[in-house]
């Protein structure tokens, strides 16, 4: 019994989830997890662990049902109003418009629950990661199996091209680089070690580890699983998504927040209203009947319907501009933006490692060209282009291509690498300088090689030499491996000369400040007799050829987009995985602190990040442009401690690391084309062409859309509040009511289809990414603009009073009265649309034909108006009646008196208050 409570909490105790296998050796952690390292765990055993630890994938967070999430979906000041709205027509007996208000708000319900669940496809898109087989020994027997059922203790084997299954300790490894670039960041191949680590090492630095999720692209290895499932660091990366909370758009909060003052306002006014004319001794129902009048006055049945079609418009234009919304909301999100996180590699960089600087004999040279693409040209150090290479240039070049085993292909006019991306930018660089692999081969074939291995830090190949002469060796490797056996340098002319190692480190270290990776190349000959190359034949004596600087460059277009961002008053911080020197480099490059400082930027690292309170980083992130070696949860701490400041966030990224800061941003934005599928799904938007630039036209057109929107509740609001004031005006006169509850609605549904949504189709002013962003804590309608709106409503309310009476007393027949009170109404609304066309400025700025579909709506609207004035069939449903000429003169002059009016008020808050 003894012995049997000794070894259930000893299990206990080593299949702790949360030890730090980084800092276990490897045979140890075999030992620990009651493994072999030969022959894995037996069978039952693994059945037992299966059932003890679960299978291996992700378990998705438990979420609201389906039916719960479409009722909330109702849960807004806004629907209630329109639910109210739906309810009062239908009471009155107005199906058509009951009908249709219903239909919106449903519409908009069912377009809300369909955006909600494709976000949560974010945790399905995970747990597809870690679906593939996996090779292991049980019994002692190797097997291979679903990935999902490995359990801790299972011996995996691995080799290049295989999908890491699980988190393993790795126990032995030959020559094993793994791309990590879709966790970590990391631009590059990880070469791995069995080295025991610290225990505080960050993710990106743990070697003698490989994750779940991650590709084999090099060697081979064999090590012990520590981690499935939701315990692997893809599954805490998935309970970080699981978690992370989803932000309501800017524009969402402030409509609700609109929304929800405008519940109050007209439920005070209706009960106001009421009780009102039943203290003037006005009859129950007629004292009802204007409560409802006016309350169906205050409700802009348009908007809802405004809101998602200007948005739906917002999108059409993105996707022509190479964005994919896939939240509808998201697209107004951008114009609101004031701070924009970006993720290095991928996104503004091109995520293919680009040869840029290169030293042989005595000189220095520049290369022109980004990623695979290989066309380029050089360059001296002075800038002049190089039109013929010096001997020492040809000879560098040609050693990187042909010590080398990767390919370089195209298909499809893209140019990409089969293999080591770092062999393939030597490819690249040497066929910029004319250097065909094929043609070489043919003149230099390959004999024989001495593989890359960590412990030698160099790649050597033997070639025959043209026409009988001496055997050639071509070495490439790290510059402290080859530099060391290097007896000669070849001068600008290709004479051998003594070596200048203190000149060579020189170069080496002004490359490696710019952030690049630094290799060197080195020649010898041997005699015509050897046909197998040993270390020995390269132990000395060798001629050094050059070093070639490479680095995964920025894209020009990225660049040109921060600084356009910058001009908008929008901040651009990169957060990275990468190492702190070559994302600094990057940040110099681009400006990415907007200071043209040729200093490096300040670096805030994430073991420095650790030791900082969440007060101390909400403190310190203001003032720091990159944050480089940051773990998956880091980031999401960084988006969260901008948000603490009041910023709206803008997240991009493309690997499975971003995956939670996208989902907590208020608008994540993913990489179409090398983006992995867990942070497309995870995000608001994806960019089809994986370019930063991007974001500068979705910055442009999601302010249009907020304009847009803005534009269409200035132009709306006076309509609703003048209809409002209309009827509290006669309740408290005693005096017959101007508008009927049904003139209204027709007024507020017609103009709001003809009129009102034609501002949707407004193009972006010119100024729009001239000015900062919108205050995120400022209200949607701003104190210059409720003014305005206060102004046309009395306006619109006084006259169609005034000439209201003027007909009565004139004609003495009430429903020629009100038609010309409605008629009011409506023609204040269209001259006053004009003035919308730019909240600002003239509309004559914009140019009278730019939107076509504006000037068709007005004509409708007069079409549909002289309908409703002139038909019988209209003047029995709606109680109007023709009006004289007179009148109509007396409609156009007010309706041209507004806009003269609210013409000059632009101008005086343009002239004088803006100015201030």
């Amino acid at each position: 019994v003894f012995q049997l409570v000794a070894h259930f909490i000893y299990k206990k105790m080593n299949y702790d989830v949360n030890k730090v296998w980084h800092n276990v050796d490897g045979d140890a952690a075999v030992k620990l997890l009651e493994s072999d390292a030969q022959r894995g765990i037996s069978t039952e055993e693994a059945h037992e662990r299966l059932q003890q630890f679960g299978p291996n994938v992700l378990s998705a967070k438990k979420g609201k049902g389906p039916l719960l999430r479409l009722l909330l979906q109702f849960h807004q000041p806004l629907v209630y109003i329109l639910i109210a709205a739906v309810v009062v027509t239908g009471f009155l007996g107005e199906w058509v418009d009951s009908g249709v208000i219903f239909a919106v708000v449903l519409i908009n319900a069912i377009v809300g629950f369909l955006q909600e669940s494709k976000a949560l496809k974010a945790l399905d898109a995970l747990a597809k990661v870690m679906q593939a087989n996996a090779r292991v020994l049980r019994s002692g027997k190797m097997r291979e199996i679903g990935a999902d059922n490995l359990v801790p203790g299972d011996i995996v084997l691995l080799q290049s091209g295989e999908k890491v299954p699980a988190d393993i300790r790795l126990i032995h490894e030959h020559e094993l680089r793994v791309d990590e670039s879709a966790l970590t960041g990391e631009s590059v191949p990880i070469e791995k070690k069995l080295d025991v680590l610290e225990e505080e090492v960050i993710l990106a630095d743990r070697k003698n580890m490989v994750f779940a999720s991650t590709l084999v692209t090099y060697g081979q290895c064999r090590g012990v699983v520590v981690g499935t499932g939701s315990q692997t660091e893809i599954g805490q990366i998935s309970k970080l998504v699981s978690e992370a909370e989803e932000l309501a758009t800017p524009l969402s909060r402030k409509i609700s927040q609109f929304s929800g003052v405008l519940l109050y306002v007209i439920i005070a006014l209706a009960l106001v209203t009421f009780f009102a004319g039943l203290y003037r001794g006005h009859p129950v129902e007629e004292t009802f009947i204007a409560a409802v009048a006016l309350a169906v006055a205050a409700i802009p049945e348009g908007l809802p319907a405004a809101f998602t079609i200007i948005l739906a418009i917002g999108v059409s234009r993105m996707a022509k501009r190479n964005a994919i919304i896939r939240k509808l909301p998201a697209v107004e999100t951008l114009g609101s933006t004031t701070v924009v996180c970006s993720d290095k590699t991928g996104t503004l960089t091109v995520n293919k490692m680009t040869v840029q600087e290169i030293a042989a004999g005595g000189e220095r040279f520049n290369v022109d060209g980004v990623g695979y693409q290989p066309h380029g040209q050089f360059f001296s150090s002075g800038g002049e282009a190089i039109t013929e290479l010096s001997e020492s240039l040809r000879q560098c070049l040609l050693a990187g291509l042909l010590c080398n085993d990767s390919v370089l292909v195209k298909e499809k006019d893209i140019w990409d690498v089969t293999g080591d991306p770092t062999e393939g930018a030597l490819i690249v660089s040497a066929r910029k300088a004319g250097l065909v692999e094929e043609r070489e081969s043919d003149r230099f074939p390959r004999l024989d090689s001495v593989p890359f291995e960590s412990e030698h830090q160099y790649m050597a190949t033997l070639h025959k030499a043209e026409e009988g002469g001496p055997r050639q060796v071509y070495i490439k490797g790290s510059v402290e491996a080859i530099l060391t056996r290097c007896s000669y340098m070849l001068n600008a002319q290709g004479d051998q000369i003594p070596c200048d190692s203190e000149r060579v480190l020189q170069d080496v270290h002004s490359m490696a400040q710019g952030g690049m990776r630094v290799l060197a190349f080195a020649r010898l000959e041997v005699d015509a007799d050897v046909m197998k190359l040993t270390h020995s034949h390269i132990s000395k004596g060798l001629t050094f050829l050059g070093i070639q600087g490479m680095i995964d460059p920025p894209r020009q277009a990225a660049i040109d987009a921060i600084k356009a961002c910058y001009n908008a008053g929008i901040k651009v911080k990169m957060i990275t995985g990468d190492h702190a020197i070559t994302a600094a480099a990057i940040s110099r490059q681009m400006n990415l602190d907007g200071s043209n400082s040729a200093e490096f930027p300040g670096v805030l690292t994430g073991r420095e990040m650790v030791a900082l309170s969440d007060q101390k980083l909400t403190d310190q992130i203001e003032n720091v442009a990159v944050f480089a070696r940051v773990a998956p949860e880091q980031k999401l701490r960084l988006v969260r401690a901008l948000q603490e400041q009041g910023h709206v966030i803008a997240m991009t990224g493309d690997g499975v690391n971003d995956a939670p800061a996208l989902r907590q941003a208020d608008l994540g934005v993913a990489m179409g084309l090398g983006g992995t599928e867990v942070a497309k799904e995870a995000a608001d938007m994806v960019l089809t062409d994986d370019n930063f630039a991007t974001i500068k036209a979705a910055v442009e057109e999601g302010r249009c859309v907020f304009d847009n929107l803005t534009k269409f509740i200035v132009w709306t609001l006076p309509t609703n509040m003048g209809e409002g004031l209309v009827v509290l005006w006669a309740i408290f006169a005693g005096l017959t009511l101007p508008v009927l509850p049904i003139h209204i609605l027709w007024i507020n549904m017609s103009t709001a289809l003809l009129l009102g949504l034609m501002l949707a189709f407004e193009r972006k002013e010119n100024n729009i990414m001239h000015r900062p962003p919108r205050n995120p804590k400022a209200p949607i309608i701003t104190r210059p603009f409720v003014l305005r709106i206060v102004m046309v409503a009395l306006m619109m309310t006084v006259a169609a009073f005034v000439l209201f009476q003027w007909e009565l007393n004139r004609s003495g027949d009430t429903d020629v009265a009100r038609t010309v009170a409605v008629n009011v109404v409506v023609f204040v609304e269209l001259f006053y649309l004009f003035n919308c066309r730019s909240l600002n400025h003239s509309f004559f700025s914009l140019g009278f034909f730019s939107n076509r579909l504006l000037l068709g709506g007005v004509a409708g609207m007069i079409s549909l108006q002289l309908l409703f004035t002139y038909m019988p069939l209209a003047n029995r449903l709606f109680h109007t009646a023709p009006i004289s000429p007179h009148a109509w003169l007396l409609i156009l002059g007010v309706g041209l008196s507004v806009f003269v009016i609210v013409s000059i008020e632009k101008w005086i808050q343009r002239s004088f208050f803006d100015a201030k």
